[in-house]
C-alpha cells in the first residue's frame, strides 16, 4: 500500500543491520527477493528487471539509500528495481530456522 509504505525508513534511530539478495521459495514458485534487516524489522522486496539499464551513477530508485551496496548497485545497473513485496515484519514476531537445502 502506497500511503502505509512512504516514510518506512524515515525513523532516524533505525539501523540498517544486513541486507541481500536471496530466493525466496513461495508454493509453486521461486521468487527473486532483496532483504533489508533492519534493527527492528525485516523488509522482503521484489526484485524487478527493467529492459531500460541505468546508469552506476542513478541512485533516484533508491533515494532512501544514501550509499547503496556494490550489489543493489549493481542489480540497478542491470535495470532492476526493488518493491516492497509486503509490510514489514518486526523481529519480535519473527522466528528463524534452519532448513536442510531443498
Amino acid at each position: 500500500r502506497a500511503n502505509s509504505s512512504e516514510n518506512i525508513l524515515s525513523s532516524a534511530n533505525r539501523l540498517l543491520l544486513h541486507e541481500g539478495q536471496l530466493m525466496l521459495a513461495e508454493s509453486t514458485r521461486l521468487l527473486d527477493v532483496y532483504l533489508f534487516l533492519f534493527d527492528d524489522f525485516l523488509l522482503i522486496t521484489k526484485i524487478k528487471h527493467n529492459k531500460k539499464k541505468y546508469g552506476g551513477s542513478d541512485t533516484s530508485l533508491i533515494p532512501v539509500c544514501p550509499s547503496p551496496t556494490p550489489e543493489l548497485q549493481s542489480l540497478i545497473r542491470e535495470g532492476g528495481f526493488c518493491t516492497v513485496l509486503d509490510q514489514p515484519i518486526p523481529l519480535d514476531r519473527l522466528i528463524l530456522k534452519n532448513v536442510e537445502p531443498v
